[in-house]
């Protein structure tokens, strides 16, 4: 399904962070940027969840109380979400439509928040650390588990929530206790085909659903069918997977699929840094969903805080760009890396720029902008010890606007990769016959140095679209050049197209059987090689001329020759010396 996503370099970019205002405007501004988004190079949008959690309006959309309510309904004391109302986040939707962007819903199924009411329940005490580990006797206890909806009166389901729909809960309102209670009862187990950690990682928070009752797993159906027809979104990223029935969701991508007649990519965030677990997930899932590559996430963070000792050789390793490229979405930060998160794992700022040329201009995997690293953010938390702490991060926009439009105009082709060297790695792209210009990109943690690179170019210049590096490279007669790198930086080297320049060559009178050349210090003049020369024409005699098509914005130092069966007569005195230009038309001139 990721096949369709990847189609024409797509980028996906979540467009949301953790601490975005709670003001109710990020819907209305997704419908805003959409033009703008589209233009940049960005194809899909990640949404946050967009309906009522146990929060209401502050609610960042995880704890889930009505899938239903998509800011329509007065419930746990607003209308709107966090990010607006249902009529705004359908205008949202439809303005990206609009502008060819799709769109990708947040959907929380692992859990409900926010229970209209307690219900008595038969449960026993799980340990933290071991979940598959009872102790003392059963209890009855009075679990938040009623969810009646009264505010949004059986419009479009009337469904309601009951104990038996869930297995367990973390709180006992008439004990006044917080503890991992497992309910008993008739088929009640945490479901098994779910994550090892801490024994079994079925139960995550709030009221855990039970995806062994036939009864939520059909009204999860009929929740799916009822929001792709609804909103018109086109595809999902599915929240805490590793904590859900692992054959559940290939049962719902299944009938979803099936009963909307849109293929629907889904990423189901497994996080995971070993990516044994996330292979045996994709296995488990016959590869119906991408997943995000956490480990490469990790690396990216590892490199950052290393002080130009990692090894970027090893970048990629262990990582599903590197081992299921099609089915991994490539990302550097997200909601929950971000300071202060329960992740948090920070890309250095420094550092962020090589990572997301590292997943926007190679070849594997589906990169993911997050929205703090595009427009920066700056809040104040006390998450997780954060201790009241201001935290900035920088925005990338500039940077990131240039990687995206190199992903589009050169990031294709053939990719050969040069992640050899403990500081420095670099790649090139070959273009292909929609985008023929070759790409070369190079980076370092360390010192500056140079990467010798095939770019399959002969007799090509190369600048460096970053801003980054001023130099000129030109490929030689093999396709081959040196690329430089600053230190601890990157560089985006692409190809500039030939220009053409007139070459001129004065009072080159001739005997018979004799021509007049034009020979210099780059390949299509021969490398200073007479044999290799190119010969102008005597149009205008004793004026010799002829139109060579040489690289952009390059200093070419050249003669005129007279040839005749090998012997050579140069041009006397100093070299002709010219510029080339970036683009367009040149000429310069010699004389005998």
């Amino acid at each position: 399904m990721s096949s369709a996503a990847q189609a024409d370099n797509g980028v996906m970019m979540q467009y949301f962070q953790w601490y975005t205002p709670n003001d109710g405007s990020l819907w209305t501004q997704v419908a805003q940027e959409a033009p703008n988004l589209a233009a940049a190079g960005i194809t899909a949008l990640w949404l946050p969840p967009a309906y009522k959690g146990a929060s209401g309006a502050a609610d960042v959309g995880y704890g889930v109380y009505d899938m239903y309510d998509l800011g329509e309904f007065n419930q746990k004391g607003s209308i709107r979400t966090k990010y607006g109302t249902k009529d705004e986040y359908l205008a949202a939707i439809n303005s990206a439509h609009a502008n060819g962007l799709q769109i990708y819903g947040d959907v929380v199924f692992n859990h409900r928040g926010g229970a209209d009411a307690t219900e008595s329940v038969q449960a026993v005490r799980v340990d933290w650390n071991d979940r598959n580990r009872e102790y003392g006797s059963d209890v009855q206890i009075d679990a938040w588990t009623d969810f009646n909806f009264a505010g949004r009166n059986n419009a479009y389901s009337s469904f309601k929530w009951h104990w038996y729909h869930f297995d367990g809960v973390d709180w006992a309102q008439n004990l006044n206790e917080s503890a991992i209670f497992k309910f008993r009862g008739i088929g009640k187990a945490w479901d098994w085909e779910v994550d090892g950690n801490n024994g079994n990682y079925d139960y995550l928070m709030f009221a855990d659903l039970d995806m062994d009752h036939p009864e939520v797993v059909d009204e999860l159906k009929h929740w799916g069918d009822w929001y792709v027809n609804f909103t018109g979104v086109d595809g999902f990223r599915l929240d805490a997977v590793k904590h859900i029935k692992f054959s559940f969701f290939s049962e719902w991508l299944d009938s979803i699929r099936s009963s909307t007649g849109k293929p629907l990519f889904t990423v189901g965030e497994y996080w995971s840094y070993n990516k044994e677990e996330l292979h045996n997930y994709i296995s488990a899932t016959g590869g119906r969903m991408s997943l995000f590559d956490a480990p490469l996430h990790m690396n990216f963070h590892q490199a950052s805080i290393s002080g130009g000792n990692y090894n970027m050789a090893t970048l990629m390793d262990n990582t599903l760009m590197k081992e299921q490229p099609s089915l991994a979405v490539t990302l550097v930060e997200n909601h929950d890396t971000q300071p202060c998160q329960a992740l948090e794992s920070r890309v250095q700022d420094w550092f962020k720029p090589l990572a997301y040329a590292f997943i926007l201009l190679r070849e594997e995997g589906y990169p993911n902008i997050f929205y703090a690293d595009y427009y920066g953010a700056n809040y104040t938390s006390s998450d997780n010890n954060c201790n009241n702490s201001n935290i900035v991060i920088a925005s990338q926009k500039a940077k990131l606007d240039v990687l995206l439009q190199a992903r589009q105009q050169y990031a294709h082709g053939p990719q050969l990769s040069y992640l050899d060297h403990h500081d420095i790695i670099g790649w090139t792209r070959m273009g292909d016959a929609s985008h023929p210009q070759a790409m070369a990109v190079i980076m370092s943690d360390g010192p500056g140095g140079s990467k010798w690179m095939n770019v399959g170019r002969t007799n090509k210049s190369f600048t460096d679209i970053s801003g980054n590096h001023g130099a000129t490279v030109v490929s030689n007669g093999d396709g081959w050049a040196e690329f430089p790198v600053n230190g601890g930086s990157y560089s985006v080297w692409v190809e500039q197209p030939a220009v053409q320049v007139n070459f001129s060559c004065g009072n080159g009178i001739t005997q018979w059987g004799e021509n007049v050349a034009a020979v210099g210090n780059t390949d299509v003049l021969g490398n200073w090689d007479p044999a290799k020369a190119v010969v102008l024409s005597a149009t205008d005699y004793p004026t010799w001329k002829g139109n060579i098509g040489v690289p952009a914005n390059s200093r070419i130092e050249w003669k005129c020759i007279k040839v005749n069966n090998g012997q050579v007569v140069w041009q006397s005195g100093a070299n002709n010396i010219l510029t080339s230009p970036a683009s367009g038309t040149g000429s310069t001139s010699g004389t005998f």
